[in-house]
């Protein structure tokens, strides 16, 4: 049962994060919030979430690029809630480039954030997990955990990298009642694509439903994910019914992956 269990979301403040922890806290867990955003619509969303659930959430603005950071945020949830039960390495961000105009700080800070931030977060959860005999590990990686794009190096040799740090976590705490999982989304509708849709129709002289089309080319449902799909498969992954789902990269793409 998820109900009564303490989650960390990290890059919850917004978008396919804030769709899990909204998931997570209506099947009754505690969430803890992180990411960036306006102090204000942070705590706005933070006790939303707790009044219409009745379960406790808060916030850390841990930096997941940063270890000591991390720890921070881990130890925080720990002091507000007893435990951790649930860890979802959401956080990630984006960079376009031909690998030889890549710069060098964005492809360090995507490695940072898109994988490493995971590892860190994971190694502070696991032993708490395995004393108690239960526990969830989900990472959000992306379609292109499984296949490539061109001038997206950095995002997808991180992604390619949450995959097999999945696999590996697995079968080490396979025997432990934890599961570790990944999610592979397709295109999702969030803010940041929202706001990303006129920007492209104006560079590219096209439509915003053309920008969609093209968005959407290599999806076969030629429809966006939603956050709450993604919500939803990631709290049934918490749920006891997935107890035997574990090491598993797991597509929500659309088809795009099948292709």
């Amino acid at each position: 049962m998820t109900a009564g269990k303490t989650a960390i979301v990290t890059g919850s403040t917004s978008g396919i994060g804030l769709g899990m922890a909204e998931a997570l806290a209506k099947a009754g867990a505690n969430v803890m919030l992180n990411g960036f955003g306006n102090p204000d619509e942070i705590e706005a969303t933070r006790a939303r979430l707790a009044r219409e659930n009745n379960t406790g959430v808060a916030y850390h603005g841990a930096d997941m690029t940063k270890p000591v950071e991390i720890a921070d945020l881990f130890a925080a949830a720990e002091k507000q809630f007893g435990q951790v039960d649930i860890v979802i390495n959401n956080a990630g961000i984006q960079h376009v480039a031909p690998v030889e105009e890549f710069p060098d700080d964005k492809w360090d800070a995507i490695i940072a954030i898109n994988l490493s931030s995971a590892f860190h977060l994971t190694k502070h959860a696991v032993p708490g997990m395995k004393k108690r005999g239960w526990g969830r590990v989900i990472n959000l990686a992306s379609a292109h955990a499984l296949v490539a794009s061109p001038f997206k190096s950095a995002y997808v040799a991180a992604k390619h990298g949450i995959a097999g740090f999945t696999k590996t976590i697995a079968l080490e705490v396979a025997q432990s009642g934890i599961t570790v999982n990944a999610i592979c989304p397709g295109y999702v509708r969030t803010p940041l694509v929202d706001k990303q849709i006129p920007d492209q129709a104006k560079t590219r002289g096209i439509s915003e439903d053309e920008v969609i089309a093209v968005l959407l080319a290599g999806q076969p449902t030629r429809r966006f994910v939603t956050v709450e799909e993604v919500g939803a498969f990631a709290a049934f992954l918490c749920s006891d019914g997935a107890a035997s789902i574990t090491g598993a990269v797991l597509s929500i793409d659309g088809g795009w992956t099948a292709q």
